[in-house]
């Protein structure tokens, strides 16, 4: 019933439009309704039927104005609608900016990359990134990631910077071949001479060198054993003989006379000293260099078939200067000219005709002294050479240079027979044995190495010592131990073969400049930063 009832009263109400306005007014006054609810005003359009054609004949005809007429252009230029300018252009290309420019490179170089052919072998793209300075590959980088990096840098440098990359290395290449390429040049008629004189005599020489191995060879095998043990027992007993001070300045050379009877010295005071042995009195001081001497050496006649008032020693210096002296003078007999920068060593050919000489200048040079003449300036280091050695037949010469390189050179041809690579620093002292087949080299690296002239390699390296090797010699006469000396203030003899320890022959205060063998195996010598000279034989 209350439904009913209900429905009733807003029946009732509903057709009573004086009420619900005057309600709706009085409502209204007293409280504003807010906008949304407020319902918007609809705008009727204009539906036009049919076509605009028909529409625009009509408004021709009764004589108004089309749409594109002149009046609706005017009235469109007043009401600033339509801009007409006085002729003024605006440029849009000069105003883009900035960042549209590079937006159009950035597509440019990528149309550029999708252009560009890169190989998809991994390593030829590794060496296209090494060319052009690039990181060969970077942290967690793929093939495919790397391949397309190189594609990215190329088309920023152009594919052109690939070719002369590619171009200078091939430059440079050549350059090096053609550095590295070995090149001869006419010598003089006097060297043609002497090189036949060399094989003549080397020639007779290396014959009965093999005649006494064959020998050697005959004789039981016991009995070289019980040899070598008894020279090895002699070698563990050697002990400082004598000592001397050999001057006011460290002494840089010795070397035995081919007697074993004198001792001749080298300092870096300029003076030369000639010592008797082994009461190592001094017999004469040869004042002649100005500065500090390299080496000093007897000719290989000296004292045995050589007259004293002939050229019977050679000395070398810093400054260059070359000097023979006679064994009667205490000044030089003559001066050897031609050096400019440093002699390291001098050193005589075994038929006592050549003096072979080793330069800072890059190469060593062999003189006649018969002809009084320079008949070979040899090259080949790339640094200064510090020292020479010939073979004891006469026919070869070993070069040690401080480019860490050692060079065996045929004096009959004039070729580099043998090229000694291995060592890390600088070779400061080579040596033939007397066996004609082994060379001793030693280095700044601190060892001494063993090249065979059959094999042509290097068959053994003996860590010597603790500081650089100065010198290397071995004994004179079959070549059965080796002596090297060293910065380490010792000098040390090896077993040959075996290239075992025997002795270290320690005594010296400061470095070990230089050390001799006498040619009668009997006597050891060794010279020393400590300005003295010490003589060590066997108990």
């Amino acid at each position: 019933s209350r439904l009913l009832v209900f429905g009733f009263r807003w029946g009732l109400a509903a057709p009573e439009p004086s009420m619900a306005s005057s309600r709706a007014s009085s409502t209204a006054t007293k409280t504003k309704a807010p906008d949304d609810l407020v319902a918007p005003v609809v705008k009727k359009p204009h539906i036009y039927y049919g076509s605009l054609e028909e529409k625009e004949r009509e408004r021709l005809a009764k004589g108004e104005s089309g749409i594109l007429g002149k009046d609706g252009l005017k009235a469109g230029i007043e009401a600033g609608n339509i801009n007409i300018t006085s002729g003024e252009v605006f440029e849009i290309e000069e105003h883009i900016s900035e960042r549209q420019a590079e937006v159009l490179a950035e597509f440019e170089r990528r149309k550029r990359a999708r252009q560009i052919n890169v190989s998809t072998d991994d390593s030829e793209v590794k060496a296209c990134l090494r060319a052009l300075g690039e990181p060969i590959t970077l942290f967690g980088e793929g093939p495919a990631e790397r391949r397309e990096r190189l594609r990215n840098i190329l088309s920023v440098v152009g594919t052109d910077a690939l070719k002369k990359t590619k171009k200078d290395d091939e430059k440079s290449k050549k350059s090096k071949e053609e550095y590295q390429q070995t090149w001869y040049h006419e010598g003089p008629n006097s060297l043609k001479v002497a090189r036949l004189w060399i094989a003549n005599y080397s020639l007779p020489r290396a014959m009965k060198r093999l005649e006494e191995a064959r020998l050697h060879k005959e004789i039981p095998e016991t009995t070289r054993t019980s040899q070598m043990q008894e020279l090895h027992k002699s070698l563990r007993s050697l002990n400082n003989f004598c000592s001397q001070i050999g001057d006011d300045r460290p002494i840089s050379y010795c070397h035995f006379s081919p007697n074993s009877k004198m001792l001749a010295t080298a300092c870096w005071s300029g003076l030369c000293k000639l010592w008797s042995v082994p009461d190592c009195n001094l017999l004469h001081t040869l004042r002649g260099h100005n500065t500090n001497v390299g080496a000093i050496v007897f000719h290989p006649k000296s004292t045995v078939s050589l007259d004293p008032k002939d050229v019977n020693l050679a000395s070398c210096a810093a400054d260059g200067s070359v000097k023979l002296w006679s064994l009667d003078s205490d000044e030089p007999v003559a001066d050897i000219e031609g050096h400019t920068v440093r002699v390291a060593r001098v050193m005589w050919h075994p038929s006592g005709r050549f003096l072979g000489t080793t330069c800072y200048d890059r190469s060593w040079r062999l003189w006649d002294l018969e002809a009084q003449e320079e008949i070979l300036h040899q090259e080949g280091h790339s640094m200064g050479v510090y020292d020479i050695a010939f073979h004891q037949d006469g026919s070869l010469a070993g070069t040690g240079g401080l480019d860490a390189f050692g060079r065996v050179w045929d004096l009959r041809t004039g070729r580099c027979i043998m090229f000694l690579e291995g060592h890390l620093k600088e070779i400061y002292g080579i040596n033939f044995s007397p066996n004609g087949y082994h060379i001793a080299t030693g280095s700044g690296d601190n060892t001494c190495k063993v090249w065979d002239l059959r094999q042509r390699r290097c068959v053994y390296t003996i860590p010597a010592h603790q500081n650089l090797v100065t010198g290397v010699k071995f004994e004179p006469i079959h070549g059965n131990f080796l002596l090297t000396g060293a910065y380490d203030n010792t000098a040390k003899i090896w077993t040959h073969p075996g290239w075992s320890p025997l002795k270290t022959l320690a005594g010296h205060e400061g470095k070990v400049m230089g050390l001799d063998i006498s040619s009668d195996g009997q006597l050891i010598a060794t010279c020393s930063y400590d300005r003295t000279f010490k003589l060590w034989m066997a108990e």
